[in-house]
C-alpha cells in the first residue's frame, strides 16, 4: 500500500501537551524558539550551522507539512495545552513503512527545558506510533556526547542496543563521533 493512503490523526494530546502536524504560519513560533535556544541546539543540529531567518524556518515548516501529508516524514510541533505556547518539535523520520520502523528525533526550546515536556512529548509520540501507525520498531539515535538527549530514551525505558563507533561527523564536520542506538519494539 502506498503510505499516502494511510489515514491517522494529525493531532493528539497528552496530559499537558498538544502535539500536531506543522502548518503554514508556524514558522514564526519555531523561529523564536530556535533563536532563544541557539547556543544549546547548535552543537547538535546540522541545520543550525548556517544562520536561519524567519523565512528559512517558515519554508522548512511548510516543507515538513508537505512531507507529513505525503507520509515521508512525520514532524510534530509540541504546544502547551493550557497556554498554546510552542515548546518543542519531534519527528518520526527514516521511516520504513514495510517494516513499520521509525526513528524519533527531537529538540526543545530551552526556555521550557527541565519541566518534563520533552519526555512527555516523546512518550506521546511513541504511544501514537504504536497505536495509530502499528509501529513495530522505534529508534532513538543520538551522539554519545549529547548527554541531555540520551536521557529521554533512558527515562522511557528504551533498550540501548549498541554504540556505533566513528559513525558520523560532528555537525560542524570537525571530528568523528559515536552514536548510541536505543530501541523499543512491539511484536
Amino acid at each position: 500500500m502506498n503510505p499516502i493512503m494511510i489515514d491517522f490523526p494529525d493531532e493528539f494530546h497528552t496530559d499537558r501537551l498538544v502535539i500536531r502536524m506543522p502548518k503554514p504560519g508556524d514558522g514564526k513560533v519555531v523561529f523564536e524558539a530556535v533563536t532563544a535556544s541557539i547556543d544549546e541546539l547548535k552543537p547538535w543540529l546540522k541545520f543550525l550551522q548556517n544562520e536561519q531567518s524567519e523565512y528559512d524556518i517558515e519554508l522548512a515548516v511548510r516543507e515538513a507539512h508537505a512531507r507529513f501529508l505525503s507520509r515521508e516524514n512525520l514532524r510534530f510541533l509540541v504546544f502547551l495545552k493550557e497556554t498554546g505556547q510552542f515548546v518543542a518539535t519531534s519527528s518520526l523520520h527514516n521511516i520504513d513503512w514495510d517494516v513499520r520502523k521509525f526513528e524519533i528525533g527531537y529538540w526543545i526550546d530551552t526556555r521550557f527545558s527541565s519541566n518534563g515536556y520533552m519526555t512527555e512529548a516523546v512518550k506521546g509520540i511513541c504511544d501514537f506510533a504504536f497505536s495509530q501507525l502499528n509501529a513495530r520498531r522505534l529508534e532513538i539515535r543520538c551522539d554519545t556526547k549529547n548527554t541531555k538527549s540520551k536521557l529521554i530514551p533512558e527515562r522511557l525505558h528504551f533498550e540501548l542496543e549498541g554504540t556505533i563507533k566513528n559513525e558520523d561527523l560532528s555537525v560542524d564536520g570537525s571530528e568523528l563521533r559515536d552514536t548510541f542506538i536505543f530501541a523499543k519494539i512491539q511484536r
